[in-house]
């Protein structure tokens, strides 16, 4: 973390005064995310350590800047360190924004004028900030080419569908794949094809959108992004709004070029199943593999957008032996099942606690849960600044979110937990006890108690307590 303080204060001219993990191992990239602040000065650092993925989102935001397009400012950067400054575009991204104005199918007027507004900025990028791009910096290809569909398709046949134990003909579903690719590479691919153009990489300030994670993008059709926003698995849009969005991007796209709507349509599902199974592949990878269970609350949204195409969309290709398995797929009891974590809250009951005075009974009835002993980590108590602070307070926080075994202690712990509330939520348990102890109960389990408890609110169907036992004894 010292690089992103260096970079803050040689860019504000002042010192970091707090530091806030994002919860960027939420996400699937793996980048370490932290807003810094000095007063009312905030900026986020990233941590990374692929150089050429971060020198083209540095670059890319450079020059979608240069174009007038709202992406983040980069203040400052040390790639050979993996370290890059950027702008500070807020906490509410726009699948929260939609999350919070819509009751089932019914989204309110300020999310559909949201995401009018994205659509609208759609064609700035692909076309206008496209044409002048250097695609050379683009990672891992300049193109979304045979070799990335591949890389695609083989995603989603070996993280999604065996990992999933779903069963299809592979030497059929090769050839079906080799089909697919053939068909989707006719389309014109001349424009810049952002790749991640979804609701949770799109921030809303003030009403207005922002850009983030492009850095994977390279030069490729049209459809694909305008389907990755329009069936973007947990937005879930119903699909009256899908159409009256795909129809307000057609007619901005022909401010632009000129459009032929039957063309554009006669691809338009083939990019959608393809950008359908990459994402399916993702949430396998990260959920079956990795065991972040959160991924996998996506897939039953993806299986309702998948069994909608199956039944209202007919491509111009033969594809047997895929749509028997995506049939397959929609048949597994055990994809479906995973829908009953939603249906089935949770709380959650987190507490931080010292070891002097004994570990903490179970209310709930549930007989205990899990236990963690934080006192192999390094000990802020020791430090005299520190010792009438807690866990809760900003250096404190600082001060353990900078040692790397407290990053490693903390995964660990919360992979465990993350495996053993979706286990219960699938078994319709209701209460789940994970405790924190270290030496004084002051410190490092209140830090370690707040950043499960932040991390597991992130998650559909968890309902979170937090109780700090000594804090409360001293009246903190």
């Amino acid at each position: 973390m010292d690089v992103l303080k260096e970079l803050f204060e040689r860019h504000f001219h002042s010192p970091v005064e707090r530091m806030q993990p994002l919860g960027g191992e939420l996400g699937g990239s793996g980048r370490k995310i932290v807003r810094l602040a000095s007063g009312k000065l905030t900026a986020i650092g990233i941590l990374y350590g692929v150089r050429e993925e971060n020198t083209a989102f540095v670059e890319f935001s450079r020059h979608f800047r240069r174009h007038g397009l709202p992406v983040p400012e980069i203040f400052a950067e040390d790639l050979s360190r993996g370290a890059y400054l950027e702008e500070d575009l807020g906490n509410t991204t726009l699948f929260e924004f939609l999350s919070k104005n819509r009751a089932g199918e019914a989204v309110a007027p300020p999310a559909v004028e949201a995401y009018r507004k994205v659509v609208n900025l759609l064609p700035r990028f692909q076309i206008e900030a496209g044409r002048d791009l250097n695609y050379r910096l683009c990672y891992p290809r300049a193109s979304f080419d045979r070799q990335s569909i591949a890389w695609d398709l083989n995603y989603f046949k070996y993280y999604f569908l065996k990992l999933a134990g779903i069963p299809f003909n592979e030497q059929a579903l090769e050839a079906d794949f080799s089909r697919l690719a053939k068909f989707l590479l006719s389309a014109e691919r001349d424009y810049f094809l952002y790749r991640d153009f979804q609701s949770r990489n799109v921030m809303l300030r003030d009403g207005a959108p922002f850009f983030l994670d492009y850095q994977g993008g390279r030069r490729g059709a049209l459809q694909y992004d305008i389907a990755s926003l329009l069936y973007d698995a947990k937005a879930d849009l119903p699909p009256e709004l899908r159409r009256q969005l795909l129809d307000h991007y057609l007619d901005g796209l022909a401010g632009f070029i000129a459009v032929d709507r039957e063309a554009f349509m006669q691809y338009f599902y083939g990019y959608v199943y393809i950008r359908l199974m990459q994402a399916l592949g993702a949430y396998g990878f990260r959920g079956f593999y990795e065991r972040k269970a959160h991924f996998l609350q996506s897939v039953p949204y993806a299986l309702q957008n998948l069994r909608w195409l199956l039944h209202n969309v007919e491509l111009p290709i033969a594809l047997p032996a895929l749509l028997e398995t995506f049939q397959n797929a929609l048949g597994s009891d055990k994809l479906w099942g995973l829908t009953r974590e939603a249906e089935n809250p949770i709380t959650v009951r987190i507490f931080s606690f010292s070891f002097h005075r004994g570990t903490l009974k179970d209310e709930s009835g549930n007989g205990g849960g899990f236990v963690f002993d934080a006192r192999n980590l390094p000990n802020p108590g020791r430090e005299e600044s520190f010792k009438a602070l807690t866990g809760k307070d900003a250096p404190v926080a600082d001060y353990l979110s900078q040692q790397e075994s407290v990053h490693r202690f903390l995964d660990s712990a919360m992979s465990l937990v993350d495996a053993s509330v979706s286990n219960y939520q699938s078994r319709g348990f209701k209460n789940l006890m994970v405790s924190f102890g270290c030496t004084g109960g002051q410190h490092r389990s209140v830090y370690l108690a707040e950043q499960l408890a932040q991390r597991l609110r992130a998650r559909s169907g968890v309902e979170v307590v937090v109780r700090h036992r000594e804090l409360e004894n001293l009246g903190k």
